[in-house]
């Protein structure tokens, strides 16, 4: 089971790490962050496997940490960010990378396919958020991202802060708080997630989050 049924918000960050936001030909720092909603059927529990949907092969992954609210906030200052923090999880933010491009300025569809992502494999409680956290993904063995938060465009307190600015955060909340970029260029064609990959997701703090692709029935 994911370790949290029915958050009431899972608010996912884009384009946190430093040079990701070149990967899209903007190379400027954004002032603000990049926000997006998923919902909670797109995510299932470690173990369970990732579905790649009948419309589309471009079943893409991006590796994140999970904040999990602990506790209610609106307007929380930066300096006490960290306290509204129940613990982290790790999160495979799965992407439907042709969906995408289905309206001009939609993320929506592609970021919320049934399945396509996971969450887990538990909240981890004791984690010191002030230190830089490393985490790595692989891909059938494979590492395919390898940085720390130190590489954080917004940190997890600034984020806090920033969504609590507009919007009143509860206790199982989720913030998926962005992805580094790729250690490879893009494949030239794109080499996307296939039925029998292996897509694992590692914090040493946390643990590891591991998903299996599989088509839809």
């Amino acid at each position: 089971m994911p370790p949290l049924l029915a958050p009431e918000k899972i608010l996912c960050i884009g384009i946190n790490y430093a040079n990701r936001n070149a990967d899209f030909g903007d190379p400027s720092v954004p002032k603000y962050p990049s926000m997006f909603f998923r919902a909670p059927a797109s995510l299932v529990a470690h173990g369970r496997p990732l579905v790649r949907p009948k419309v589309s092969e471009q079943l893409d992954y991006e590796g994140e940490i999970a904040l999990v609210i602990g506790r209610e906030g609106r307007h929380v200052p930066r300096a006490r960010a960290l306290d509204h923090v129940a613990g982290v999880t790790l999160c495979n933010e799965g992407t439907v990378r042709d969906w995408l491009r289905h309206g001009k300025f939609n993320v929506t569809q592609g970021k919320n396919f049934d399945a396509s992502g996971s969450i887990g494999p538990w909240m981890a409680t004791d984690v010191d958020l002030t230190k830089p956290l490393h985490l790595t993904v692989s891909v059938n063995g494979e590492v395919t991202q390898d940085d720390t938060t130190a590489s954080m465009i917004f940190g997890f307190a600034d984020l806090i802060a920033y969504v609590t600015t507009f919007m009143t955060i509860r206790p199982g909340d989720v913030i998926v708080t962005g992805t580094p970029t790729k250690r490879s260029p893009p494949a030239d064609p794109p080499r996307w997630l296939r039925p029998g990959d292996t897509v694992e997701l590692t914090v040493p703090e946390i643990g590891t989050l591991r998903n299996v692709v599989e088509d839809e029935a």
